[in-house]
């Protein structure tokens, strides 16, 4: 074996065992074992330094027990060793282990005495290999069963549930110092209750000053019939809180003091408006507005 897995492999590769066995049973969250537990760390290069001091100790005794050898002992030895690997002692007999397997010459002690036209079964024995696999398979129920039906460990959806929300909240706070992307060519009209009503406090805070509290009109046009001076629509609306009114007269911009999102909201909440018809309301300024067919 030793041939053929060196100890720069079996070292390494019983060391990620443990350190994977070990990242699996502790439970750390989010960050590797060994940064949360030292300990752990601690504990894995005690481990590696155990398997470097064995194999020096084995290679020791191994070439002290190579010295003793007879001429002809050293000459076998030399053969087992060039030997094919399904061949070695070692495959030879863990396949042995694996699947017990019977020599054709004794098949005369496992044949049945059930008969059945002339058919007969030989009473072999499952595989072990078969039978570690199904314990195997207990085992991990069980584990599975305590880790997340006892312990109440989180299982796939809930990490699934976790994660997304973890993210949206992640979004929300991205959002709130990201730059603004919204323009006149991406924005769309706004209906969800929560974003007309932030437009609306918005509006409350900017607009009422020149287009009432109910859009009525005063030193600015009425906002609640289907007459514009600049369009309506909400790109439209949009583009004329952004960019402000016409030049030297109407409404200033607003995009360096409101951000364009909270724009959107403003000019949807305008648009919910329309037909509220308040009293005393301006005139009708502008053109008729119609949506155009899409």
């Amino acid at each position: 074996m030793k041939k053929y897995f060196p100890v720069y492999v079996r070292v390494p590769l019983l060391f990620s065992i443990f350190f994977f066995a070990m990242e699996f049973f502790i439970d750390s969250g989010d960050k590797p074992a060994f940064v949360k537990y030292p300990i752990v760390i601690l504990i894995l290069f005690l481990f590696l330094f155990v398997l470097i001091a064995m194999e020096i100790v084995l290679k020791a005794t191994n070439n002290i027990l190579n010295s003793l050898l007879t001429e002809e002992q050293r000459k076998q030895k030399e053969i087992e060793d060039n030997l094919p690997f399904t061949q070695t002692p070692f495959y030879q007999n863990l396949m042995q282990k694996l699947v017990r397997s019977r020599k054709i010459e004794e098949e005369d002690e496992l044949i049945m005495d059930h008969d059945y036209d002339g058919i007969k079964e030989l009473d072999n024995v499952l595989p072990p290999w078969w039978v570690y696999l199904f314990y195997g398979c207990i085992a991990f129920a069980f584990i599975y069963l305590v880790r997340f039906h006892i312990l109440g460990h989180d299982d796939q959806t809930t990490e699934f549930e976790k994660e997304m929300a973890e993210a949206k909240i992640a979004v929300e706070e991205y959002k709130k110092t990201a730059p603004d992307v919204m323009d006149k060519e991406k924005v769309t009209l706004l209906t969800d209750a929560a974003d007309l009503a932030a437009g609306k406090a918005i509006f409350e805070t900017n607009c009422v000053a020149c287009h009432r509290a109910d859009a009525g009109g005063a030193i600015g046009p009425n906002l609640t019939d289907n007459q514009w001076i600049l369009g309506g629509g909400v790109k439209n609306v949009f583009n004329t809180i952004m960019e402000g009114g016409r030049a030297g007269k109407g409404m200033v911009s607003w995009k360096e003091i409101i951000k364009p999102s909270d724009i959107q909201k403003v000019a949807s909440y305008v648009l919910s408006l329309q037909g509220t018809n308040p009293a005393d309301a301006k005139a009708p300024e502008g053109e008729v507005w119609e949506e155009p067919a899409n």
